[in-house]
C-alpha cells in the first residue's frame, strides 16, 4: 500500500465514529452534513450493514464441498487364545476413505443462490440507507421550519414591544387612555407564548434529528442552516426533474430512472432470482449423491483392495418432496412480491409528483396574492396606528394576521421542500442539498 492510501484510510478510519461513541455535530448544520453523519453514526443502518456480511458468509458455506471421510477398521483379533496374534497379520486391517459426490449440479445452484443472496442484501443495505436519507432530510427541515417560526414569532415580539414603549410615552404624555396600554402589556402575554412555542417546537425536532444521527446526548444545541426555499431537483443525467414551479420531467422517464436505480426494486428483482436458483437446487436435490468408497485391506498378511459405491433407493417415495414445493411457492411469492413493488414505486413516484405541483402552486399563491398583501397592510396599519390614526383593536388584528401569513408560508415552503425530497427519493437519488 501506498503512503497516499494508508493515510488516505487512517483519516477515514478515525472520521467514522466507533460503536458507542458520538458523532460530532457541527454547531452550523448542513443537510449534507446531517446525511453523512447519519450514514456513519445510525445504529439502525449500522446493524443493517451487517447483513452483508451475513450473506457473504453464507456464500462461503454454499461454495464449499464435501468433506472426505477415512475409516480405520480390524477384525477378527483373538485376545483370548494362549497366546496374542501379530497385530497386523492377526486381523483383517481394513483403511477406507469415503467420499461423496454431489449430483445435478447442486454446488452451482447453490452457489447462484446464496450470491443472488449477497446481491439481495446489498440492495437491500441500499434501501435502508435511502429510507434513512429519506428520514433524516424530513427531520432536518422540520427543525428548519421550527427556527424559521421562532424568528417569525421573536419578530413579532420585539414589534410588539417596541409599540409598548411608544404607548407608554404617549401615555405619559396624555394623549392615549390607561386602558390601551394595559391592553399592549396584556397582549405581549400571547406574542411571548407563541415564542415560547416555537423555541419548544426547535428544541423536539433538534431531537428527532440527533435520535437519526446517532446521538445519545440530546442536548447538544446546533443550528439546520440549509434554506427553505428548494434548489432545483436533477436527476442522475443532471436533468432538471423539478423547481419550484412543479415538476418538469416527464413521468415515463422518472420511471426508468427508478427502474434502474431504486434499490428496493433491484432487491425484489434479486430475491426472485435467488428464488428461482434455490428452486433449481430443491430439483437438484431430488437426484441422490453417490458416495465412492475405496481402501486396502490387510487380511491375516494378505493384501487386497476394498472398493464401493452406495446411494439411496427411493424406495418409499420421491426425494425432496417437501423442499421443491416449497421452493415453487417461494419463486410464485417473489414474483408476486417484484410485480407490488414495481406497482408500488409507480404510485409512489405518482403521489410524489402530484405533491410538488400541488406544493409549488400553493407557494406562488402565497408570495403573489397572500403575502404581500398582508405585509402592505402590516406596515400601513402600524404607521397608522403610531400616528394615532388607528384604533388599538385593529393594530392587533393585523399584527397577528400578519403573523399568521409568515407561518404559513414558511409551511408551504417545508411542504415543498419535502414534496421535493420525496421525490427524490421515489426515484432513488440523493436529496437536494443546499443550492
Amino acid at each position: 500500500m501506498s503512503l497516499t492510501g494508508l493515510i488516505v484510510g487512517t483519516l477515514l478510519l478515525f472520521s467514522i465514529p466507533a460503536p458507542g461513541q458520538d458523532a460530532e455535530i457541527p454547531k452550523k448544520l448542513t443537510l449534507a452534513d446531517a446525511l453523512s453523519i447519519a450514514e456513519a453514526a445510525n445504529p439502525n443502518f449500522r446493524a443493517a450493514r451487517n447483513v452483508v456480511e451475513i450473506a457473504e458468509a453464507d456464500a462461503l458455506e454454499a461454495a464449499s464441498r464435501p468433506n472426505p471421510a477415512i475409516a480405520v477398521e480390524g477384525e477378527e483379533y483373538s485376545i483370548f487364545g494362549p497366546s496374542l496374534p501379530s497385530f497386523f497379520n492377526g486381523q483383517a486391517l481394513i483403511v477406507r476413505m469415503e467420499q461423496e459426490i454431489e449430483t445435478a449440479g447442486r454446488r452451482g445452484h447453490r452457489m447462484k443462490a446464496a450470491d443472488a443472496g449477497i446481491g439481495v442484501a446489498r440492495s437491500e443495505v441500499a434501501d435502508e440507507l435511502r429510507q434513512l436519507q429519506l428520514e433524516v432530510s424530513k427531520a432536518y427541515f422540520q427543525l428548519v421550519l421550527a427556527q424559521a417560526n421562532r424568528t417569525t414569532a421573536g419578530a413579532a415580539l420585539k414589534d410588539i414591544e417596541r409599540v409598548i414603549g411608544l404607548t407608554e410615552a404617549r401615555f405619559n404624555a396624555g394623549e392615549v387612555a390607561g386602558t390601551e396600554l394595559r391592553r399592549l402589556q396584556v397582549e405581549r402575554l400571547h406574542f411571548f407564548d407563541q415564542v415560547l412555542t416555537t423555541e419548544l417546537a426547535v428544541s423536539d425536532a433538534r431531537i428527532v434529528l440527533l435520535n437519526l444521527l446517532g446521538a445519545t446526548d440530546l442536548n447538544q444545541e446546533f443550528e439546520a442552516i440549509d434554506p427553505l426555499e428548494p434548489p432545483p431537483l436533477r436527476g442522475p443525467d443532471g436533468g432538471l426533474i423539478a423547481t419550484d414551479e412543479g415538476v418538469t420531467a416527464e413521468l415515463n422517464s422518472l420511471r426508468r430512472d427508478a427502474a434502474s436505480i431504486r434499490p428496493d426494486l433491484q432487491a425484489a428483482r434479486l430475491t426472485r432470482e435467488r428464488a428461482e436458483a434455490e428452486m433449481d437446487l430443491q430439483v437438484a436435490l431430488r437426484a441422490p449423491n453417490v458416495t465412492f468408497a475405496w481402501g486396502y485391506r490387510r487380511d491375516f498378511g494378505e493384501h487386497a483392495m476394498d472398493f464401493e459405491v452406495s446411494f439411496p433407493i427411493p424406495l418409499f417415495g420421491s426425494l425432496n418432496p417437501a423442499g421443491v414445493q416449497r421452493a415453487f411457492a417461494e419463486r410464485r411469492r417473489a414474483q408476486a412480491l417484484e410485480r407490488a413493488t414495481k406497482v408500488a414505486v409507480d404510485s409512489e413516484l405518482q403521489k410524489a409528483a402530484n405533491a410538488v405541483d400541488s406544493s409549488a402552486k400553493r407557494v406562488r399563491y402565497i408570495d403573489q396574492e397572500y403575502l404581500r398583501s398582508s405585509r402592505e397592510l402590516h406596515d400601513l396599519i402600524q404607521a397608522s396606528y403610531h400616528l394615532g390614526e388607528t384604533a388599538l383593536i385593529d393594530f392587533l388584528d393585523v399584527q397577528r394576521e400578519f403573523i399568521v401569513t409568515q407561518q404559513v408560508r414558511n409551511q408551504a415552503l417545508y411542504d415543498l421542500r419535502i414534496s421535493l425530497i420525496e421525490m427524490a427519493a421515489a426515484v432513488g437519488i440523493r436529496p437536494a442539498g443546499k443550492p
